[in-house]
């Protein structure tokens, strides 16, 4: 089985407007090499940002849009054991970070994120 990655918010922001340029050469590689995940507060996330204008583009136009393109899908693991491994999760109080985590480590896959306290804490984040 070939290995899982998830895709941090901003990672998949910066894919929907094709700002490769922002990604480091470990997450293109990544990125070219394992199935592609995010976890469902992602979605939420984008929402979110959509709302309060951050982003121009409704969750579900970027996210059909990048499982057109790279085929990035929607995890669907049980929210009870998501949630039950974000409980670890001690090193943060930003809830979508900690879900978001919580997700790709249930399986101890790979997370891009360029965000230094996921990097930090989290064994298998790559940046």
């Amino acid at each position: 089985m070939e290995k899982r990655a998830y895709l941090d918010t901003h990672i998949i922001v910066w894919l929907y407007a094709a700002k490769l340029e922002y990604l480091t050469k470990l997450a293109k590689d990544t990125i070219d090499t394992c199935e592609l995940y995010y976890s469902p507060i992602v979605d939420l996330e984008l929402t979110y940002l959509f709302e309060i204008k951050r982003i121009s583009a409704r969750s579900e136009k970027i996210l059909d849009g990048l499982n057109t393109s790279i085929g990035l899908k929607q995890c669907d693991l049980s929210f009870d054991l998501v949630i039950l491994k974000s409980k670890e999760m001690k090193w943060t109080c930003d809830p979508f970070d900690r879900i978001i985590v919580g997700q790709a480590a249930t399986g101890n896959n790979y997370l891009i994120s360029k965000d230094t306290l996921i990097n930090k804490h989290y064994k298998y984040a790559c940046w």
